[in-house]
């Protein structure tokens, strides 16, 4: 194996690791060393992939950011209707919850409530700035077509992806009475409901 492909699926693996501890013990409470441990792997290391606890934060976030909008990209390169694509975009995002569930973990967990961590580069949409993207292109697409009120986009993103977030939260907790899955149908259609013109 290539040593640029070995390198990115140890980074990978420290991803998946650094985010189940971040919003497990929290972000000031996960060391570096922590990290390394849980990994099996030393310290100076970790060090090779990610300079500090910061850098491998902000990692994080961009890397989600990335494969959800990269999904996004695809449904928005689709040539469907409107109400088709939020259908997709519910299921897309449930899919990457339930593969990556410590990826949605750290997003409700760490970056929503350790801000001061993301300052430098990464504040505000900055560190999910593909995610942003996408769903903005989404939604003047639907508005271009007449399929979608005219709003602000704040408020539209937010109808957006504020349910599919507070459904995997719930998950997360154990309050849901059925698998994510089962709720993509009706969540798809009150967002739809929640978006469409006229």
């Amino acid at each position: 194996m290539p040593k640029a492909i070995q390198k990115e699926k140890k980074k990978l693996e420290i991803v998946k690791v650094a985010c189940k501890l971040f919003a497990q013990q929290g972000y000031y409470n996960t060391t570096i060393p922590d990290i390394a441990k849980e990994l099996g792997m030393s310290v100076g290391n970790l060090y090779n992939y990610f300079k500090s606890k910061e850098e491998l934060a902000k990692y994080i976030m961009q890397y989600s950011s990335s494969l959800l909008g990269e999904e996004i990209k695809k449904i928005n390169e689709m040539n469907i209707s409107t109400k088709e694509k939020i259908s997709l975009l519910v299921r897309r995002f449930i899919k990457i919850a339930e593969e990556n569930p410590e990826l949605i973990d750290y997003f409700l967990r760490v970056f929503l409530s350790n801000r001061e961590v993301f300052s430098g580069g990464c504040e505000g949409f900055l560190c999910v700035q593909e995610v942003v993207t996408e769903i903005m292109l989404f939604l003047e697409e639907g508005v271009r077509k007449g399929d979608l009120r005219n709003q602000d986009l704040f408020t539209a993103f937010v109808t957006v992806m504020g349910p599919l977030g507070g459904l995997v939260f719930l998950k997360g907790e154990n309050m849901l009475m059925k698998t994510l899955i089962e709720y993509a149908d009706e969540l798809a259609e009150n967002i739809w409901r929640a978006l469409k013109a006229g």
